[in-house]
């Protein structure tokens, strides 16, 4: 029965100094300041991205995986720049199209406006 009495003194003491030593003792702070919980996403923001941004992008990992969320933004921003890509090629090929087919000017500038009102947006608040 004594040891019984020993070993819970203990085991109060222990978790009392433990708890003390977490909580801190006033205006010393022992836990270090936590970091924020999004990182950004690497990718340049003033100017299209690149096969070596991708490359160079490391996406940080959570306990189960990858963060959604981070994983989310960096696919919508991958996204618009293939969407505004698409568009520039499309615009291209109908400019192309139209000067070989001679129709001159008026073509490729009714080509150009089509698919300026199509634009992407592709600032990371503006591709959401």
């Amino acid at each position: 029965m004594i040891v019984f009495a020993f070993l819970l003194i203990a085991l109060v003491v222990v978790v009392a100094a433990v708890t003390l030593a977490v909580a801190g003792g006033g205006s010393e702070a022992v836990l270090p300041e936590a970091e924020p919980d999004r990182v950004s996403d690497g990718l340049p923001e003033n100017r299209p991205v690149v096969r070596a941004d991708i490359d160079e992008l490391r996406l940080p990992v959570a306990p189960r995986g990858y963060r959604m969320a981070e994983v989310d933004d960096v696919l919508e921003r991958l996204a618009a720049e293939l969407a505004e890509r698409d568009a520039r090629i499309a615009e291209l090929s109908a400019g192309a199209g139209a000067g070989a087919s001679g129709k001159g000017a008026s073509g490729a500038s009714g080509a150009s406006g089509a698919s300026g009102a199509a634009a992407v947006d592709l600032t990371k608040g503006g591709a959401r």
